[in-house]
């Protein structure tokens, strides 16, 4: 049997994106010793059989913790908000998970392996919100003179989702932790600590959200421990991305330029994007030419093996 697994989740809506994700960690020769299973929140019998000759296995999502029915009628794929807490229950016996939304795909391995990687000895293996290229991480509202009452994500959520003002503060200066994309092994204590603080949250709050804050939680209050990687294993400022020719790839903007690990289309910035998958965005080039991306087949540039030189010099088109 395969010793890990990656896992995602979709409604039929997001069929066509959870696709390409499996598509694109299959491309890849290290695929083959990786299980891929997937959490069914509303997928058509088509699309479940589709699936079925690409992953190891299928399972439809529960509520695993009980909610408001008036919260999630008819929005089953909210389950996703719940049901990557209780992945062991889903598919055990493996030792490390790793889960990856729906709307991001694997552009290289190396992310893959440092997720895997990082989760060892009963660490969460997770990246931030912020990266030196996405700008700002905190919004300030200016009173008097040099006064400003900070705004913060984790203390907003914190607070609508039923936890303490003593933990709002606790976790509001703190990174953002990412949960669109986190690893960790079967026996982490975290699962149980996750589990709790996921109850509180969806007693008290919204369901959207409610599992991140509850693993920022987990992290910042609980103070279990986490190995945090770079932006670039989940990355989500689509348009700050560039493209680097020689080894036909998609990198940072700045130097090092390393190339992405994991290309992720969270947030609201990104609807256009997921919604649209013909969206073309112009870019930028390593040598600073404009390029033009349909990002609905971004992630088949190395099996395409495209030849760039017969495309004028300000667009490329992949």
């Amino acid at each position: 049997m395969k010793k890990n697994v990656i896992i995602s989740l979709a409604d039929s809506n997001y069929f066509e994106l959870l696709e390409e994700l499996v598509d694109s960690v299959k491309r890849f020769k290290e695929s083959e010793n990786t299980a891929i299973c997937i959490l069914d929140a509303g997928l058509t019998e088509e699309q479940k059989k589709n699936l079925s000759a690409k992953v190891d296995q299928i399972k439809s999502a529960d509520w695993d913790i009980e909610v408001s029915q008036s919260k999630v009628k008819g929005k089953e794929w909210l389950k996703s908000q719940v049901s990557r807490a209780f992945l062991p229950k889903y598919f055990p016996n493996y030792e490390k998970y790793l889960w990856i939304d729906a709307d991001a795909w694997v552009n290289s391995w190396e992310a893959v392996e440092l997720y895997l990687r990082g989760c060892e000895n009963n660490k969460l293996s997770i990246a931030t919100s912020a990266d030196r290229a996405y700008g700002r991480v905190l919004r300030a509202e200016w009173i008097l003179g040099s006064f400003a009452k900070i705004k913060s994500q984790n203390y907003k959520h914190a607070k609508s989702s039923g936890f303490s003002e003593k933990i709002a503060r606790q976790v509001a200066l703190k990174p953002h932790l990412n949960i669109g994309v986190f690893a960790l092994e079967s026996n982490a204590p975290h699962w149980e600590v996750w589990q709790k603080n996921l109850k509180i949250a969806l007693n008290s709050g919204k369901i959207w959200g409610s599992e991140q804050i509850a693993m920022n939680v987990t992290i910042y209050n609980d103070e279990l421990d986490v190995e945090i990687l770079p932006a670039y294993c989940n990355w989500t400022l689509i348009q700050a991305l560039k493209f680097d020719k020689k080894r036909e790839t998609l990198v940072e903007p700045y130097l090092p330029n390393h190339e992405i690990g994991i290309v992720h289309f969270a947030g609201k910035n990104n609807d256009h994007i997921r919604k649209n998958k013909n969206y073309i965005l112009k870019e930028r080039h390593l040598n600073f030419n404009d390029i033009i991306k349909s990002f609905s087949s971004i992630f088949r540039i190395k099996n395409l093996k495209k030849s760039f030189s017969n495309i004028p010099n300000n667009e490329h088109i992949f």
